[in-house]
């Protein structure tokens, strides 16, 4: 990833969203640019235009903490935009090669202990990804849940794939357009936390040459922490299902996010859960790993 393009790209388009209004400025009546002047910015983050300017150029090497956080102020950017603003100056430092998770490669496989943990959970779908949306370890039933994502090798067992080249998606997310924005910002925060990484690089090139729907999200620049909520899913064999989901960061294996998916007690969706343990039984849903061995 080109940092300073991603810092710029970044910062402008954050600016844009802030109306005169929002930060508590007079609107005026002659604006040429959506959003924020540079030089309001500047005076919000009690900087020179001149060095806010240098900043929206993408010259965040040496940036010290306070005046980050003096322009996350600025621009009132939330947890996760500011977080992801500390991950560009880390990337333009070139401190993050210390901090950031190790390169993973598709061959990564979970501990045998990990393995026993997901298995364990029988209630819902339980499973581990990467900052691409790589799936890397699940339960069985979440290869039941997922049966879609595995069922086309074009998917390379990846949500984001999934998500925005392969039809059954539509399907399977009854809120699409809310999930691809999800699956954009995941894959954007990324490659703010991890810009060295060449599979991230390779899969939004992809997406955004086969897919106008991730070329356009990619663009807004947008980020969010995604760790906990509830989402609606269609199943092909037990049809609709309302889950709640956490997102847990593996503190074994950084850069890695242990998912579980549970529905509320009583309702309609545990019973589909039950429905889908009881076909997932029936169903050669073994792990790619676990179908390779002996």
């Amino acid at each position: 990833m080109d940092n300073r393009a991603e810092v710029r790209e970044f910062l402008t388009s954050r600016r844009a969203k802030i109306t005169p209004e929002q930060a508590g400025l007079p609107s005026g009546s002659r604006r040429r640019v959506p959003g924020l002047r540079r030089g309001e910015v500047a005076a919000l983050a009690d900087v020179s235009v001149e060095y806010y300017a240098k900043l929206e150029r993408g010259n965040l090497a040496g940036v010290s903490p306070a005046v980050l956080e003096a322009v996350a102020r600025a621009l009132q950017l939330d947890d996760a935009e500011r977080a992801h603003l500390l991950n560009l100056a880390h990337a333009a430092d070139g401190s993050d090669a210390l901090t950031r998770p190790r390169r993973r490669t598709a061959q990564w496989k979970p501990h045998r202990s990990l393995q026993w943990v997901l298995d364990a959970v029988t209630a819902g779908p339980a499973f581990v990804r990467n900052g691409r949306m790589d799936l890397l370890a699940a339960n069985a039933l979440a290869r039941a849940f997922y049966t879609d994502v595995y069922a086309s090798a074009g998917n390379q067992a990846n949500l984001a794939r999934f998500q925005f080249l392969d039809p059954a998606s539509r399907r399977f997310y009854p809120d699409w357009e809310q999930a691809a924005d999800v699956a954009v910002s995941i894959l954007r925060t990324e490659a703010g936390r991890n810009p060295h990484d060449k599979g991230l690089h390779d899969l939004v090139g992809e997406l955004s040459t086969r897919s106008d729907a991730f070329r356009i999200r990619w663009g807004a620049h947008n980020v969010r922490h995604h760790g906990t909520g509830t989402k609606r899913f269609h199943h092909h064999t037990v049809g609709d299902l309302t889950l709640a989901y956490e997102g847990l960061e593996m503190a074994a294996a950084p850069g890695l996010t242990l998912t579980v998916y549970t529905a509320e007690p009583g309702s309609a969706s545990e019973e589909g859960l039950r429905l889908l343990a009881s076909w997932a039984a029936t169903q050669n849903t073994a792990s790619p790993a676990e179908q390779g061995a002996d």
